[in-house]
């Protein structure tokens, strides 16, 4: 049953992302009245990753649908939330830090866009390179 192996490759994937999440939140704890460095650094890197990742699955369609849950939804989806970014872009704002969670939408926002566009052209070199072509 093919949907039964994609919601338990999501579920793992979920699990595993979620933790890797709460580990480098406890390695890089939030300064207070500062941007959250280490969700931002791990909603970054997620937007690149996922985006790299799609663009190789895009020119491969034949990728087992279980693995792109799995990992996409599930693992990706799990570590990096907007939700993180809302959270602690509303507890700034309560603390009166207007400057820094200002910054930090504002970071979250240009960083990921420029983060998903470089996960892009990379997805797109790997499928070149791997179909054999320059």
């Amino acid at each position: 049953m093919p949907e039964g192996r994609a919601w338990l490759a999501v579920a793992a994937g979920g699990l595993i992302g979620t933790e890797l999440r709460y580990g480098l939140g406890l390695a890089f704890p939030d300064l207070p009245g500062s941007i959250p460095w280490a969700t931002l650094g791990i909603n970054i890197s997620g937007s690149f990753v996922l985006a790299a990742l799609t663009t190789v699955w895009m020119a491969r369609p034949h990728t087992a649908f279980w693995l792109r849950a799995g990992i996409g939804p599930g693992l990706l989806g799990s570590f990096t939330t907007f939700s993180a970014v809302i959270l602690a872009s509303d507890q700034l704002a309560r603390a009166g830090a207007h400057p820094v969670w200002t910054a930090y939408l504002g970071l979250s926002l240009v960083l990921g866009l420029a983060s998903a566009g470089a996960g892009w052209r990379c997805g797109r070199l790997i499928s070149r390179n791997r179909d054999g072509r320059p």
